[in-house]
């Protein structure tokens, strides 16, 4: 595939950002875990220093960077989540090249010009990112049963469920952040056969929310 780009943000639970970006056009794959400490091996129950994030994968030519961390922005309140002390929800956002810093950098200059205040994002570069546990991938796809059977005989093992870009749209239509209609759209732009497109949207109007 052409360019991929990753970026890795934090912005409170990671359940609901995982599917707020897994639902966008242009994002490959979304992973949930653990980022921006210093601290070895983090878990759910030991996170150390480091922040819930999620870490976007996506095609530059079909969305921008630009596009994304104004989704981010619009999508939660970085001054203090939830009102939680500490590093675990924490508005943060790990850039991975000078391009994707200046970009964020420029993106929070906007939004002050704009009125809308500087976030109090912590921007620092992209050191390491832990996986979290397998139960926090995919979280609202995983509550319904009958939308994980049928994905599954697609996707049969937890990694390729976790890299599979239906997987990240649907994880999106079971939070509400999307509708059918609109990933079925996004699937005919996919670079691949009118078959293969064909059975994707097919078993995808089968299943039961």
């Amino acid at each position: 595939m052409a360019n991929i780009e990753t970026i890795t943000l934090g912005m409170g639970c990671f359940w609901s950002p995982d599917a707020l970006f897994g639902q966008l056009p242009g994002v490959l794959r979304t992973r949930v875990g653990y980022a921006g400490g210093t601290s070895a091996s983090p878990t759910y129950r030991n996170l150390g220093d480091h922040t819930e994030t999620v870490e976007i994968d996506f095609d530059p030519q079909k969305i921008k960077l630009d596009g994304i961390v104004d989704v981010f922005w619009q999508h939660h309140n970085p001054l203090n989540i939830n009102e939680y002390k500490g590093r675990q929800y924490l508005s943060l956002a790990l850039f991975r090249d000078e391009s994707q810093r200046n970009i964020i950098l420029d993106a929070m200059k906007r939004r002050e010009e704009q009125g809308l205040g500087r976030p109090e994002t912590e921007v620092a570069p992209f050191r390491t990112f832990d996986l979290a546990e397998e139960r926090h991938q995919k979280y609202y796809l995983k509550r319904f049963p009958d939308a994980i059977s049928k994905v599954s005989t697609l996707f049969p093992t937890e990694e390729s469920l976790l890299n599979s870009t239906l997987a990240a749209r649907l994880n999106g239509l079971a939070k509400g952040f999307t509708n059918l209609e609109r990933v079925i759209v996004d699937i005919r732009t996919w670079p691949i056969s009118l078959e293969e497109q064909q059975a994707l949207t097919g078993l995808i109007r089968r299943i039961k929310w």
